[in-house]
Parts: structure tokens; C-alpha cells; sequence
């Protein structure tokens, strides 16, 4: 099991950076190449290979984890190849396209339709992984919200290639959920480049950063509930987006830069351009930020009309208008 793990190590990290055009000195790391096409492979092989090390997991252990689409992905993937069972936890704001594929990859699914007090999912979706816990005595939960393998697992590789990537990093933009890669990051980072500013770019209605929940439509930035990582991360600045700008970047994303984001590096790309017009970024700085996976699993939301018009409909951006009919703009931004 150590040895078909360890044959999956060259197919993760080691992920180049593109330059893109911008007021800045702007570059992407393009995560979504790692092996099951998210940044999230990089939590989900350390956490499993220091567990096996450790005897915490044999071949018979039943592997469990909440997870809102990625890396409920990555462990699927990842378990699939070392011959370990694994069951996700998952919620209605899951990605059509990343629940199809986890139903191929594993043979049950446990997906939770009760929000919690938050009118989020998340501590609904740990209520049923503890259940879960309980029925199956041999079982390991990954928990990559308080699991300190989970920022290790950024902080010993892709805080490294940083490091090897640059002589020069003014700022990093960082989104934020279970704050494993934030705080990892940020960690190995503040060694190498002491002046560097980490922004976490977090949404509205996220508990990480807020007392304030609000019904959240989209996975993979923001969470019902504080991570026990984030108290360690080294954080300067955090900047809040809405649903409406976590759109309009993706869709700025791919008509200025030609890459197809989903909605967290959407979410961050829009964060960069907020964050520079309210404090000023200069010209001559180098700023970083992540491609943490590809926009074709967003194809029925961020990138859907109809998912658009319901998904502001509903928000305090209430702009009922079909995208393909009018063009769409808030903040004085066209998202068409």
C-alpha cells in the first residue's frame, strides 16, 4: 500500500507558474494539473502518507471525509490506486460535474441535504462522517480541517517550489476554506520573503473571517465554521468577495487571460483587482496567486446562465437578468 502510494508522488506538485498580463507583475501556479486536477491532491497524499507511516490506516481501513467537491476527489483518486475504501460526505453544493465523477470513482456516496444552523453544510456533513465513524470501527477521517498534515503537505512541497520559483514575491493571494494551503503557504513563505503581504480572499457569508453566515451556492472558498489551521496561518489581509464577484472573475479570468478558472480562482483573481484599486499594488511588485482547479467542473454554475440568474436573484445582488439576453453588470463590471 506505502509503495503504490509513493509511485503517485511524481504526479503531484513540481506545477509551473504562466505569467499574465496585468497592472503588476501577476503570475498563476497552475495546481490544476496535479494528478486528479486540483491543489487538493497535495493535502490529500500527505495526510494518507504520514497515516500509513504511522500505522493509523491498514488495507482494510475505511477512509471518511466531508468534503465540498475537490478533495473528496483527490482521496477518491488516490484511495482507488492504493486499494482503500472510501466514502465522501458531500452536500447539494457540490459541482454536478464533480458528484458524477466521485459516483464512478467510489461505491457510496453519502450526500447530506439538512443545513445547519449556519444555512451551510458543512457541520451537517461532519454530523454524518462521525455516524459514519461509529459503524465502521476500522476507519481513519482525514478531517482536513484541523489535520496538521494538511498544511505540512503544503508547506513542504509547494511552499518550497514557491521559494525555487522566484527571487522576488511581494504578495500572495490565497483562497481560503479548510485553510490548509493558506496556512502552509503562508508559513514557508514569511521564511523565504519576510515582506511578504498574505491576503486570504474569503466569500460573504463564510465563518472563517465573519460572525455574519449567509447561504453560500458555490464550493471551495469559505466555510460554516473556523478552521483550527487558520490560527496558525500568518495572514496580513483578508479580502471578502460576493457571489457577483466571484463570477464576473472567472469570466475576466478567461476573456482577459484565456484560462478557464473555477470559482475560487475566479473568486481571487477578482480579489487582486479589488485589493489593488482600494490600497494600490505597484507596478514593479510580483504578486502570486493559484489555478487551484480547472473551470470544467463549473460548467453548470459559475459558468451557467440560469445558475447566474437564480444565484443573484437570491443574493443581496439581486439583478434578474439572463446573461445571454443583456449583459450582466455589477460593480461597474460587465460579466458578459
Amino acid at each position: 500500500m506505502l509503495d503504490a502510494l509513493l509511485h503517485l508522488e511524481p504526479l503531484i506538485g513540481n506545477t509551473p507558474v504562466k505569467s499574465l498580463r496585468f497592472d503588476c507583475r501577476l503570475s498563476i501556479k497552475l495546481e490544476h494539473v496535479n494528478y486528479s486536477g486540483s491543489i487538493k491532491d497535495r493535502a490529500a497524499y500527505s495526510i494518507l502518507l504520514n497515516a500509513i507511516k504511522r500505522n493509523e490506516i491498514n488495507k482494510d481501513t475505511l477512509i471518511v471525509e466531508s468534503s465540498s467537491g475537490n478533495f473528496a476527489i483527490a482521496l477518491a483518486m488516490i484511495c482507488k490506486q492504493i486499494g482503500l475504501k472510501f466514502i465522501p460526505v458531500i452536500d447539494p453544493n457540490i459541482n454536478q460535474e464533480n458528484e458524477t465523477v466521485l459516483r464512478m470513482l467510489v461505491e457510496e456516496v453519502i450526500k447530506v441535504d439538512k443545513p445547519d444552523h449556519t444555512n451551510g453544510y458543512l457541520l451537517t456533513r461532519i454530523e454524518a462522517v462521525q455516524e459514519l465513524r461509529r459503524k465502521h470501527p476500522n476507519s481513519f477521517w482525514t478531517n482536513q480541517y484541523e489535520n496538521p498534515d494538511n498544511y505540512l503537505g503544503y508547506y513542504n512541497t509547494m511552499g518550497l517550489e514557491i521559494c525555487n520559483q522566484f527571487s522576488q514575491l511581494d504578495y500572495v493571494f490565497i483562497a481560503v476554506s479548510s485553510c490548509g494551503t493558506i496556512t502552509g503557504i503562508s508559513k514557508r513563505l514569511k521564511e523565504h520573503f519576510p515582506h511578504i503581504k498574505v491576503v486570504a480572499v474569503d466569500v460573504e457569508g463564510s465563518l472563517l473571517f465573519s460572525e455574519k453566515p449567509r447561504k453560500r451556492f458555490v464550493s471551495g472558498i469559505g466555510a460554516s465554521k473556523k478552521s483550527a489551521l487558520v490560527s496558525i496561518a500568518s495572514i496580513d489581509d483578508v479580502v471578502h468577495v460576493t457571489h457577483g464577484e466571484i463570477i464576473i472573475g472567472c469570466r475576466a479570468l478567461l476573456s482577459e487571460q484565456g484560462i478557464l478558472s473555477g470559482a475560487s480562482t475566479g473568486a481571487v483573481y477578482q480579489a487582486i483587482k479589488k485589493y489593488a484599486l482600494l490600497h494600490g499594488i505597484e507596478p514593479e511588485a510580483q504578486v502570486l496567486f493559484f489555478s487551484t482547479d480547472k473551470g470544467n467542473s463549473y460548467l453548470s454554475n459559475v459558468y451557467n446562465e440560469a445558475w447566474v440568474q437564480n444565484v443573484l436573484y437570491h443574493t443581496t445582488e439581486q439583478v434578474p437578468v439572463v446573461l445571454s439576453e443583456t449583459p450582466l453588470v455589477l460593480n461597474g463590471t460587465s460579466l458578459s
